[in-house]
C-alpha cells in the first residue's frame, strides 16, 4: 500500500501550528472507532493529514494506534510544505512510520483511516465536500475535526464515501465551563450553522440546558454523566458509559451535507 510518490498535492500549505498530546482524544477515538477495521486488514495504514510544522502528532498516532490495535500498523505522514516533509524525515521509521509530500489526493496512497485535523478549519465552507470526497475516494475512513491549542476541547466528523456520518464533542471535563464552548471548535462543515434555526444550534442548546440543570458537588464527570442522561432524552445518542466517561459525546450527523 506504500509505493511510489503520487500526484501532485492538492491543498494550501496550513499554518502548523501543533502541541504534544493535542490530538490525543481524536487518537483514541480512532483506535475505538476504527480498530476493527484496522485488525481486520492485510497491511493496515493510516494516513495523517496536515501533520504540521513538527510530526510529534504524527509520532504519538503511530505509537497509541500500534499500542492500542495492532505493532505492525504504518502511519504515513502527509504535508504540502516540503520543508516540513523534509524537518519530519529524521524521525521516520520505516516501513512503519514515513513522512511524504501530499494533500487531500494523500499522495496516491489507499489509506485505511485518514485523520486531517485542524486542516479543512483553514479553508472556506464551500471547500469541504470537495475535500471530503477526494479523501474517502478509495473507501478510507475520514476523521476530520478542529481542537484548541492543547487538545482540551475537541469536535470532529466521521465522514464515509464523501457523507458525515456522526459529529463527536470531546473535553478535558476539568477543563469544561459550559457545552457552548464546543461551538468555537465546531468542524468547518458546522460551525457557520451554528445560529437560531439550524440543528447544530438546537444540538448544542439542548446540551447546555441539561448541562445547566445537572449541577453536582460530585465533580465535572459526575455532572457530564448527569448532562448526557438528561440530553438522551431529546437526541439520539450514540456509543456508550465508557465513551461518556471520557468526555466524549457522539450524535448521528446533525445537519444537511454541504453541496
Amino acid at each position: 500500500m506504500i509505493g511510489m510518490p503520487g500526484p501532485k498535492p492538492l491543498g494550501a500549505v496550513t499554518r502548523g501550528t501543533t502541541n504534544p498530546n493535542r490530538l490525543r482524544r481524536v487518537d483514541n477515538f480512532i483506535a475505538y472507532r476504527c480498530g476493527e477495521l484496522l485488525r481486520a486488514a492485510d497491511a493496515p495504514l493510516v494516513v495523517d493529514l496536515g501533520y504540521g510544522a513538527t510530526p510529534i502528532t504524527a509520532i504519538e498516532l503511530r505509537a497509541r494506534l500500534a499500542a492500542a490495535v495492532r505493532p505492525d500498523l504504518a502511519v504515513v505522514g502527509l504535508e504540502i510544505d516540503p520543508v516540513r516533509v523534509s524537518a519530519a524525515r529524521p524521525y521516520a521509521d520505516p516501513p512503519l512510520l514515513e513522512f511524504r509530500r501530499g494533500g487531500f489526493e494523500l499522495a496516491g496512497l489507499r489509506p485505511h483511516v485518514v485523520r486531517a485535523f485542524n486542516v479543512l478549519r483553514q479553508y472556506a465552507e464551500d471547500e469541504v465536500a470537495a475535500a471530503w470526497r477526494t479523501m474517502t475516494a478509495t473507501g478510507a475512513v475520514l476523521v476530520e475535526g478542529t481542537c484548541d491549542e492543547l487538545g482540551r476541547i475537541a469536535t470532529w466528523a466521521v465522514v464515509e464515501a464523501g457523507a458525515a456520518r456522526t459529529l463527536t464533542l470531546s473535553a478535558r471535563l476539568s477543563d469544561l465551563d459550559h457545552p457552548a464552548t464546543f461551538a468555537e471548535r465546531l468542524p468547518k462543515a458546522l460551525i457557520h450553522h451554528n445560529v437560531p434555526g439550524h440543528p447544530v444550534h438546537d444540538l448544542l442548546a439542548a446540551l447546555g440546558a441539561a448541562w445547566e440543570a445537572s449541577a453536582t458537588p460530585f465533580g465535572p464527570r459526575q455532572r457530564w454523566l448527569a448532562t448526557v442522561a438528561r440530553f438522551r432524552s431529546s437526541w439520539p445518542v450514540l456509543d456508550g458509559p465508557a465513551r461518556w466517561r471520557r468526555g466524549e459525546l457522539t450524535v448521528p450527523w446533525p445537519v444537511p451535507e454541504p453541496e
